[in-house]
């Protein structure tokens, strides 16, 4: 494919992503403003404080930081089985250990936030250079700066990132390629148009890196990849369409309207406050240098009435009720009822079981999305790059050499689940008496419930020494 090619194919996707601009910078407008500040005045943030704390919640339900939320663990039973497992463990940790020592925390937080207001969120995953901590670089792409298109799998596979660089950073970034020369004479502030393009292809993932100018296109770096490092995920996809919608954008209708009403407020409250007042003109009193201050006096010619307050049209009492009403559904939407922290003190074992698991039904399909498009690939592209170094042995996530095992608490919901089920039906048994009891294989029962919740590799004895013994 030629560089002109590309880009015309980007820009075909871009003017198809054209009509979620809109929808986009409103949702980002009401929670995320800009420092600068957004074309909308906030007056309430309850949607901005209800958004930030759901991505907070998304990072440590998913993938909490500094703790291991993910597991490798055999695709089927095999001779030894156990040594197996405890290399897959070691990949593992190894794995952990880079992710712990990179900035994926912050970056993965950049894009929750993305993937909260809009829907849909894009994660760069980088091999960082040789002597920092972690061989993992990881950057949030902010979505302005991405275009995706839907492969025949259902992913996002293919990403078009378009940026302007200025000469040093596009030196520093691709320091071997021939650069197109610069648009205007100042060669510091002169800024190239670039875009990156992942595409798949039947060998696994192309590259390519295209410098857009006045001049022309010029290629500054392609290749493959056995892993695409752009990662796109959505929040929840209507059909017929490519990018996500998110809580925010489903809440939007209540988020303008409770800002409209703290703003009718607000304004009622500078009315109650200083008032309304007329005056006879009297030729002595000039309204324009009259002040309503402590002390203040007013001049009035003799006679008149001078200044006097005019009585306030209603009451405006009921917007708290609608207010109240609107915040409520805000945070319902954005999970801020279910995510957040629980503020009631004296919560039985069973009720925080019954929580845990509603919580895990209303997420089921949105987790069920975020495991297929973020996590797996998340942690392949992470493999390809440490298997590339040397720092672990080649290994597949094709379900067959490896499986990929998530710990993450929300992940775990399930499993606590059937690990209770199981639980109870040995405790059934062991009451039928002991010939019930000799059907059960207690080694593989605990073998099965060391997996079920996520018990280290470690702490089991081997498949041959259980069969042995």
């Amino acid at each position: 494919m030629t560089p002109e090619e590309m880009l015309a194919r980007q820009a075909r996707a871009l003017d198809r992503r054209r009509a979620q601009d809109a929808l986009w910078q409103d949702c980002y407008d009401h929670v995320l403003p800009p420092a600068t500040g957004g074309r909308v005045a906030i007056f309430d943030a309850t949607a901005a404080d209800a958004a930030e704390q759901l991505a907070a919640s998304l990072l440590a339900e998913l993938t909490p930081p500094w703790s291991r939320w993910f597991g490798l663990a055999p695709g089927r039973p095999v001779e030894g089985d156990a040594d197996a497992a405890i290399a897959l463990e070691d990949a593992a940790e190894t794995l952990q250990g880079h992710l712990d020592r990179s900035n994926f925390a912050l970056e993965m937080h950049q894009a929750f936030l993305d993937l909260v207001v809009a829907g849909t969120g894009v994660l760069l995953v980088e091999e960082a250079p040789p002597g920092e901590a972690s061989a993992l670089r990881f950057s949030a792409v902010p979505l302005r700066e991405a275009v995706l298109e839907e492969g025949p799998s259902g992913r996002l596979d293919t990403v078009y990132r378009a940026a302007r660089l200025t000469e040093s950073a596009l030196r520093d970034r691709y320091p071997t390629a021939q650069l197109p020369p610069a648009e205007q004479d100042d060669v510091e502030t002169a800024r190239h148009r670039v875009v990156e393009a992942v595409w798949p292809d039947r060998s696994g993932t192309r590259f390519m890196a295209i410098a857009a100018g006045d001049s022309g296109a010029v290629v500054l770096a392609e290749g493959r990849f056995s892993e695409s490092p752009f990662i796109a995920f959505r929040w929840l996809k209507a059909p017929g369409e490519t990018y996500g919608r998110g809580p925010v954008a489903k809440a939007l209708p209540d988020i303008r309207t409770a800002n409209k009403v703290v703003e009718l407020i607000l304004k009622n409250a500078s009315i109650a406050a200083t008032g309304i007042w007329q005056a006879d003109d009297d030729g002595v009193l000039n309204p324009a240098t009259v002040r309503l201050e402590p002390g203040a006096i007013i001049p009035k010619a003799p006679g008149s009435a001078g200044l006097t307050p005019l009585a306030a049209p209603g009451n405006f009492d009921v917007s708290q009720l609608v207010l109240t009403d609107l915040r409520s559904r805000i945070r319902s939407a954005l999970l801020a009822d279910r995510l957040g922290p629980q503020r009631q003190d004296s919560m039985t074992a069973t009720e925080v079981l019954e929580r845990a698991a509603e919580t895990a039904r209303l997420l089921g399909a949105t987790y069920g999305r975020l495991q297929s498009e973020l996590l797996t690939p998340l942690i392949s592209r992470c493999l390809a790059i440490l298997r590339r170094r040397g720092e672990v042995p080649p290994l597949l996530l094709d379900g067959q050499e490896a499986v990929l095992r998530y710990r993450s608490p929300l992940a775990q919901v399930q499993g606590r689940a059937d690990a209770a089920n199981t639980l109870l039906f040995l405790q059934a048994v062991r009451a039928m008496g002991p010939e019930a009891l000799a059907q059960i294989d207690m080694p593989a029962a605990a073998r099965w419930l060391g997996r079920t919740l996520s018990a280290p590799a470690e702490i089991l004895l081997p498949t041959a020494q259980t069969d042995k013994e």
